[in-house]
């Protein structure tokens, strides 16, 4: 949409082109691929109106509309990696067996502790 105007006598008409029709175009001629002079003359408009566009929309006096397609961003934390957990240390108790009973005596059992268990199964027999 683009509204003509006559300025008092002149011949040729102005027209005015609305910011959402302006901001439009900018952003089109904004697409990959896309120049100055093609998305002009496709509006029938001089480039160097366009470019005036462009720069007011870089000073932020023309909004321009939100892209088709827009790429949505999400936030992402990244964090240390976890050490390794510290390797399970193997387990080494000590069983007593006599006959059909297992003895198994707490890890780092004392030598003395061992020996007092022995004397007490020898006596037993």
């Amino acid at each position: 949409m683009e509204v003509l105007t006559s300025r008092g006598g002149r011949r040729d008409a102005h027209r005015h082109w609305p910011d959402e029709i302006k901001a439009q175009i900018v952003s089109e001629s904004l697409r990959p691929g896309a120049t100055v002079n093609e998305v002009a003359e496709r509006h029938g408009l001089k480039a160097n109106h366009l470019s005036s566009w462009r720069t007011m929309a870089r000073q932020g006096k023309l909004v321009l509309p939100a892209p088709e397609g827009a790429v949505e961003f999400a936030a992402m934390v990244v964090e240390r990696p976890m050490q390794e957990p510290p390797p399970v240390k193997a387990v080494s108790r000590t069983e007593i067996v006599v006959g059909p009973v297992t003895i198994r005596l707490e890890e780092g059992a004392s030598a003395a502790r061992i020996a007092a268990i022995a004397r007490a199964l020898a006596s037993a027999s």
